[in-house]
């Protein structure tokens, strides 16, 4: 329970910005003061390591809660204002609303909700490290469903991120479903080179 006196503070932090196919995640986190143990920066963390601190955010967290923004979202909105719909769809998704929120990044969040942006708040502020861990590892395995469906691509490896194997396949079999057709490594391949430098 939360006493009726004390600010509640949320974090929140995004995943998938630079990747060229699926979603980008955001997740919003409210910690207890129950202690988590290696709360830092996903990035940081091996993947079994970080399935297990996501594990332990769950079950010791008051609250947390998922937003997605997906392909066609980012093609038709751009990259950070799809990025911002996810954060706040994390946000308002959460089933107690915050007194305050962190929001990992340059730039706040256009809600009624005090908010602050943190560089580097990832490995700065707990929350936002714990939001990190939890979009990670959603995203994670939200890749390896879509590498079941898209088998060509290699999505279980690379998660979307435009590896040197990813961009082979995207040459040899053509954009998927969950492709962002606005990204320049594929809208090269499917608009051809006039076309790719007209989308930022």
């Amino acid at each position: 329970m939360i006493s009726s006196n004390k600010k509640v503070i949320a974090g929140i932090d995004e995943v998938g910005r630079g990747c060229i196919a699926g979603p980008v995640v955001a997740a919003a986190v409210i910690l207890s003061e129950k202690r988590i143990s290696d709360l830092k920066d996903s990035k940081k963390l091996a993947p079994k390591k970080r399935l297990l601190v996501a594990q332990e955010i769950k079950q010791k967290a008051i609250c947390w809660s998922i937003g997605i923004a997906w392909p066609k979202e980012i093609d038709r909105y751009n990259i950070f204002n799809a990025t911002t719909l996810a954060m706040l769809r994390a946000l308002r998704s959460l089933r107690i609303k915050p007194d305050f929120v962190y929001v990992d990044g340059k730039f706040g969040l256009p809600v009624e909700i005090e908010n602050r942006a943190v560089i580097k708040g990832d490995v700065l502020i707990p929350s936002i490290s714990a939001a990190s861990i939890i979009a990670k590892t959603f995203r994670d395995r939200l890749m390896e469903v879509f590498d079941k469906r898209y088998p060509l691509y290699g999505f279980a490896r690379h998660k979307g991120y435009p590896t040197k194997l990813h961009l082979e396949n995207l040459k040899r079999y053509g954009p998927s479903p969950i492709h962002r057709l606005s990204f320049s490594p594929v809208a090269r391949i499917v608009f051809g080179e006039r076309r790719e430098c007209l989308i930022t």
